[in-house]
């Protein structure tokens, strides 16, 4: 992929000059290549007019949006032009049929569980989620499977502070606000995820409000939140364990206070930094036979869907071969 997500950390203006694309803030002006973007990233406040909006839209560019501390927020997702009305009609058909959404329901959280196994293993952990996966066969409601669903992710948390130095235990998982450092490692990393594959649903002729493990409603792209849960293990959890792990987040990038832990200025910009060099990395497709980046990954999982919506074959949920 030749273009490149982009990522604005400090408050400013976004400005459109013709075709060109200007973010100025305290430190001056900066050129955004426009041919050259992906996808935009903004923390912080940032003022912009509808001609920006125009500009990005052209150019098929999503832009999302988080708050100072990290918290997504919202995305400007451009006019579609990869539009489908026949996948849409289907897309609903199998939220609408109960089979048909308890099936795909399921192979997410098999995805998700399988690929959190593969975490567990690499650090030689021991688990009782396998068994707790073998009672998603008994299950026949959305309710029953999130329940697996959670458990599931409870025991996985547990497991952190094996992995973990003393001074990031977990202590409980903790939202909104995250009250110790890893509970906000985990909680940045999971709205870069979202944003990242709805970026890459953007791109594909699915619809990102039609989902099957989380309810659809307003305001929100809950397809996302389903796809999300298969690579969260792997591009987040993984990438907190490598950074904590090799002290490149150390106590002094957080901002703690009473209940409540954020990552400061330095931390944000290091995160972001090694996210993003992971959704760059490559790796060898076992069936393409070529290699694509770890973003492009969630692209074709999104294929994978659409053809089991449109009946070319069986949706198999992505679990990391290497």
């Amino acid at each position: 992929m030749n273009k490149k997500n982009y990522y604005i950390l400090s408050e400013g203006i976004l400005k459109r000059k013709e075709n060109t694309l200007y973010f100025h803030n305290k430190k001056g002006k900066k050129p955004i290549p426009i041919n050259k973007v992906y996808s935009i990233h903004t923390y912080g406040q940032i003022t912009f007019s509808s001609q920006v909006m125009s500009l990005l839209s052209k150019n098929g560019i999503p832009i999302h949006f988080f708050n100072y501390y990290g918290f997504y927020n919202g995305s400007y997702y451009p006019r579609e032009t990869l539009l489908s009305g026949d996948l849409v009609v289907k897309q609903s058909s199998f939220y609408l049929e109960n089979s048909k959404r308890i099936e795909l329901a399921k192979l997410f959280v098999e995805g998700a569980a399988k690929n959190i196994l593969k975490v567990l293993k690499y650090y030689k952990i021991d688990s009782n989620i396998e068994n707790t996966l073998q009672e998603l066969d008994k299950t026949s409601k959305i309710t029953e499977i999130l329940n697996i669903e959670g458990r599931i992710r409870a025991e996985y948390y547990t497991k952190f502070d094996e992995i973990l130095p003393d001074n990031f235990k977990m202590e409980g998982r903790s939202r909104q606000p995250p009250k110790n450092m890893i509970n906000s490692l985990i909680s940045f990393g999971n709205s870069m995820m979202y944003s990242t594959v709805l970026t890459e649903l953007y791109n594909t002729q699915l619809n990102p409000t039609i989902s099957y493990l989380h309810e659809p409603s307003e305001r929100r792209f809950s397809l996302s939140l389903d796809l999300s849960e298969i690579f969260k293990p792997i591009f987040v959890d993984r990438l907190i364990f490598y950074l904590v792990n090799k002290k490149m987040i150390t106590e002094k990038d957080f901002n703690q206070e009473l209940n409540c832990c954020l990552l400061n200025d330095n931390g944000r910009n290091k995160f972001i930094k090694e996210y993003n060099k992971r959704l760059e990395k490559t790796i060898k497709h076992k069936d393409l036979k070529k290699n694509v980046s770890y973003q492009r990954l969630i692209r074709l999982e999104a294929y994978k869907l659409k053809k089991h919506i449109l009946g070319v074959k069986k949706y198999d949920p992505f679990v990391i071969w290497w």
